[in-house]
């Protein structure tokens, strides 16, 4: 399971005897959830119209931060166009898997200092993380244009006879150059009618080469064959060479334009590989920097919340529940009747996953007795 339940409740005597009750209802019986202690430092509490205030705040930069963090890790899936595997263990925080960071969260007193006020911590995760976010449209629309252009021009190089670019396939001997009369085509024809070419394309048009026609190239449907002609019989012999099922393409060997697509398309390749390397490592690090960004937050609204609820002195235990896939409804139940004294209005508010009414939607946050915020570390959407 990647999801995790962030909830608190008031202490009783200590924190320590709200830990070991919670413990008590829901692993050492019944194996409802594996539960941690989740530590938050003494913030600076501030006033309660900040805290109110704040609270709102701290919904909105949750849902930002967490739709770049998603970002950033869906980034990383495209950018290493490969198997689940390869983009989960890119994805670290501070170095470690995402279920070990979140379970062992320690404060960051480095990048965000407990001496500020709540306000100001959130502003430099708000900023901190609109920066990644600005640096990622950035970076990757300068990797896509890139991987685009060579995409394009791996598909001209690819394809059938009558689309494909045909630079790399003809010779420089298989064509007569530098005639004031003659002239060589390359004619598209499909396997089933090569006997009928040899026998006709000399007489497709009246002044034909005889005996001038080269096989150059096969793929699965059709032949490439060379012809040579005077100029003045082109229109007459492309006209019956359409009426046959021959296709005439429009080509003219030219070395300096067909050397500098072949020097794109490398150039594009080297750009390519010279880039993969720094924005996989910048992806990496930034994933990190915003998931770690992202769990202070849930952990600021932990703790606003807590004392808007609960009152101060600032006295309650934040604990972070991962539930068992099996009894996620189960465990609802337990921690509603475990805390459903602290707030008895929560009482009249339907829990919706337990009773669907069509057209009825209560509200958008879910509302426990107790303070709740849902972490899923499932950041991946694979198509």
């Amino acid at each position: 399971m990647t999801e995790f339940w962030l909830i608190s409740a008031p202490g009783e005597k200590t924190c320590q005897q709200t830990w070991d009750k919670l413990m008590m209802a829901t692993t050492r019986t019944n194996n409802l959830s594996t539960n941690n202690k989740f530590n938050i430092p003494d913030l600076k509490v501030g006033t309660l119209d900040v805290l109110v205030g704040l609270s709102d705040e701290l919904a909105k930069l949750d849902s930002f931060v967490e739709s770049v963090v998603k970002k950033v890790a869906q980034y990383m899936a495209d950018v290493l166009e490969d198997s689940r595997d390869k983009v989960q263990e890119n994805l670290l925080a501070n170095g470690v898997d995402l279920i070990t960071y979140i379970t062992r969260f320690q404060w960051d007193m480095a990048k965000y200092p407990i001496k500020q006020s709540l306000k100001n911590i959130s502003e430099i995760i708000s900023k901190q993380v609109t920066q990644i976010d600005n640096d990622l449209k950035a970076r990757a629309s300068a990797y896509n244009n890139l991987k685009g252009n060579l995409q394009n021009l791996e598909r001209k190089n690819a394809g059938s006879l009558m689309t494909r670019s045909l630079a790399d396939i003809v010779k420089k001997e298989d064509f007569v150059l530098d005639s004031e009369y003659l002239i060589t085509l390359l004619v598209v024809v499909p396997k089933t009618n090569y006997a009928d070419w040899q026998k006709t394309y000399e007489t497709l048009a009246e002044m034909v080469v005889p005996r001038s026609t080269n096989l150059l190239f096969e793929d699965q449907d059709s032949g490439l064959f060379s012809v040579t002609l005077f100029r003045k019989a082109i229109d007459d012999f492309r006209h019956k060479a359409r009426e046959n099922k021959f296709t005439v393409r429009d080509f003219q060997y030219n070395e300096e334009e067909m050397k500098a697509d072949k020097e794109e398309m490398t150039r594009l390749s080297t750009d390519k590989k010279k880039q993969f390397g720094p924005l996989v490592r910048w992806l990496k690090v930034n994933f990190s920097e915003a998931f770690i960004a992202w769990i202070h937050i849930k952990a600021l609204r932990v703790f606003v919340e807590s004392v808007l609820r609960y009152g101060l002195p600032v006295n309650f235990q934040a604990m972070l529940l991962q539930p068992n896939k099996k009894n996620m409804k189960k465990l609802r139940e337990v921690l509603y009747d475990l805390y459903k004294h602290l707030d008895s209005s929560a009482a009249a508010i339907i829990d919706q996953s337990a009773m669907d009414i069509p057209g009825l939607n209560l509200s958008q946050q879910e509302y426990y007795p107790y303070v709740y915020y849902k972490i899923d570390c499932n950041l991946l959407d694979f198509k």
